[in-house]
C-alpha cells in the first residue's frame, strides 16, 4: 500500500534546472541568489525590504531581538500554534503569555488577546493560521507592536491587502512542507529598513567591528534558488490549494457537515484543510489503516506544555479537529481516496 502523506512538496524540472544552476555556478552560500529571492518576495508582498534567514524560528528569534525584546517583557502568542513561538521568546528570556483563539477561525482571539495585554506586552506575534488571515487590523488597533506569522499563508490577503505587509515585522518559512519551499529557510520583511538593517547585522558574525553576539543564520544561494522557482509558480500552487479545497467543501456540504470558515474580507491559501468531528481518534487510525496521513493541525498546545489551563476554545480545537491531506502534487484520484474513510465514519 503506497502511503498518501499528510503534506509533500511540489518540485519538477523548474527547481531541478535552477539546484543544478546554482551547483554549476560554485557559489552555493549566500550570494546573488538570496539577494534576488530577498527583493521577490518583498516585492510580493508590497513592503520595503526582505532580509532571508536560515528558518522560520531564526526568523522569530532575529524579530524579537530587533525590536529589542529582553528577559522580563512579555509576548503575546495564541496556545494553538506550534512551540516555535514559544521556543523564540524563550530565546530571548521574555516571557510567553498565551491567548485563546476563535472558535470559527483558529486564529488568536481578539478578545481575548485584549484582556492578556499589561504593561510589560512588548509584541504580539500573530499566526494566519492554515492560510487564513487573522483579523489583523483590529490587532494593531490596540498599539502593540505586531509580527505577523506567515509560515502558513504566503499568498493570502486580508481587504485585498497581502497578509505580512500590516505588521512591524512579518515572518515566513520554507520549510520543506510550507506553502514554498527550500528544504530549510525563512524571510523576515518590513518597512522599516532600520529594523532589517539590525536583523541583517545580526544574521551572520563573520567580518565584524565589534564582538557582540551574532548568529549563523544565512540562507544558502542553492535554497534561494529552490526559493525563487517555486515563488514565480506560487498563483499556480495556491490555484490548486483552493480547487482541492473545493472538492472537500463539495463533499462536506453533501454530508451537513461544517467547513472551513473564511470571512468575507480574507482570501485563504488553505495551507490545510481542518474539518471539526466528535470522532478524531476513529478518523486517525481510519486513515492509519488505508494508507491516509490524517494528522492533528497542531500536535498539542502550548498551554498543554506549559501546564495551564483557561483556553477553552483552543482545548476544544485540540479535542476536535482533523487535518486532512492538502497540498499541490496530490490528484484528484488522491483526493477521492481521502474522502473514503471519512466518508465511512462521518456520514
Amino acid at each position: 500500500m503506497q502511503m498518501i502523506p499528510h503534506s509533500r512538496p511540489t518540485i519538477d524540472y523548474e527547481e531541478v534546472n535552477a539546484a543544478v544552476a546554482v551547483l554549476q555556478s560554485g557559489q552555493l552560500a549566500q550570494g546573488e541568489q538570496v539577494l534576488q529571492f530577498e527583493k521577490a518576495l518583498a516585492s510580493l508582498i508590497g513592503v520595503g525590504g526582505a532580509v532571508a534567514v536560515s528558518s522560520g524560528t531564526a526568523a522569530l528569534h532575529l524579530s524579537l531581538l530587533a525590536l529589542e525584546i529582553s528577559e522580563g517583557d512579555e509576548v503575546v502568542i495564541p496556545s494553538f500554534v506550534c512551540p516555535a513561538l514559544l521556543n523564540a521568546i524563550r530565546y530571548v528570556r521574555a516571557v510567553p503569555v498565551l491567548a485563546d483563539i476563535n472558535r470559527e477561525t483558529f486564529n488568536i482571539a481578539v478578545r481575548d488577546l485584549k484582556r492578556r495585554v499589561t504593561r510589560k506586552t512588548k509584541a504580539v506575534i500573530v499566526p494566519h493560521m492554515f492560510g487564513l488571515p487573522a483579523d489583523i487590523r483590529n490587532i494593531i488597533a490596540l498599539g502593540i507592536p505586531v509580527i505577523e506569522d506567515c509560515a502558513q499563508a504566503l499568498g493570502s490577503r486580508y481587504e485585498g491587502v497581502p497578509t505580512g505587509s500590516f505588521g512591524v515585522l512579518s515572518v515566513f518559512s520554507f520549510y520543506a512542507t510550507k506553502v514554498i519551499c527550500t528544504g530549510e529557510g525563512g524571510m523576515i520583511a518590513a518597512n522599516d529598513l532600520q529594523l532589517l538593517e539590525k536583523i541583517r547585522d545580526l544574521r551572520d558574525y563573520d567580518e565584524k567591528d565589534d564582538g557582540r553576539l551574532r548568529y549563523n543564520y544565512k540562507l544558502t544561494g542553492l535554497q534561494a534558488a529552490l526559493g525563487l522557482a517555486q515563488l514565480r509558480k506560487l498563483p499556480v500552487l495556491i490555484g490548486r490549494r483552493r480547487a482541492i479545497a473545493g472538492q472537500y467543501d463539495k463533499f462536506l456540504r453533501e454530508y451537513h457537515l461544517s467547513m472551513p470558515v473564511c470571512p468575507p474580507d480574507r482570501e485563504h491559501i488553505y495551507y490545510r484543510y481542518v474539518i471539526r468531528t466528535k470522532h478524531v481518534a476513529e478518523l486517525l487510525a481510519a486513515g492509519r489503516d488505508a494508507g491516509i496521513a490524517y494528522r492533528r493541525p497542531v500536535f498539542k498546545p502550548l498551554h498543554h506544555y506549559l501546564g495551564m489551563t483557561g483556553y477553552p476554545q483552543t482545548e476544544a480545537a485540540f479535542l476536535e479537529t482533523v487535518s486532512l491531506p492538502i497540498y499541490p502534487s496530490l490528484s484528484d484520484t488522491e483526493v477521492k481516496t481521502i474522502l473514503h474513510p471519512v466518508r465511512s465514519i462521518l456520514k
